[in-house]
């Protein structure tokens, strides 16, 4: 495995706690908007999207200064545009599955799943953003170890 060192278990675990943390917004957000907003509650792929940027965004920040304190040796700008370079391409690994998964769950959910309180739209929403952010923060914490905080010690 990558992560053998003491310090780089600590990073894993704190990057996920960030990540914890961008989720909470991200499905926040996700919700807010494909509840309310009629476009995004026909297009949700479109609404991940837009709440997958403002977790990044937090994500940096929360990385910057509390996972990677000892990684100063390159500029916030630099640092910035490698994590959101990484974040999007995470993205792009994460829109086509989302996209996938979520048209399989609601069809899926569509025939068996009771429409009392919770709904196959949601279920399926909801199951498969938690899906794909578990399969990208992979991706991200990898990347971002070994490029943009490429700078710290393990």
């Amino acid at each position: 495995m990558i992560i053998t060192s003491q310090k780089d278990r600590i990073r894993f675990a704190k990057f996920a706690v960030v990540g914890l943390i961008g989720a909470v917004i991200d499905f926040g957000v996700f919700n807010t908007l494909t509840a309310t907003v009629a476009f995004f509650k026909q297009n949700a792929i479109y609404a991940q999207a837009i709440s997958f940027t403002l977790a990044v965004f937090s994500n940096f920040l929360w990385n910057r200064y509390w996972t990677y304190t000892d990684s100063r040796s390159k500029s916030i700008g630099r640092q910035l545009v490698q994590f959101i370079l990484i974040s999007f391409i995470g993205l792009g690994i994460r829109t086509p599955i989302f996209g996938w998964l979520e048209t399989v769950l609601k069809n899926w959910l569509t025939n068996w799943w009771p429409k009392n309180f919770l709904t196959p739209v949601f279920v399926a929403h909801n199951l498969s953003l938690a899906i794909v952010i578990g399969v990208v923060m992979i991706w991200n914490f990898l990347a971002n170890r070994f490029w943009t905080y490429n700078d710290v010690s393990s």
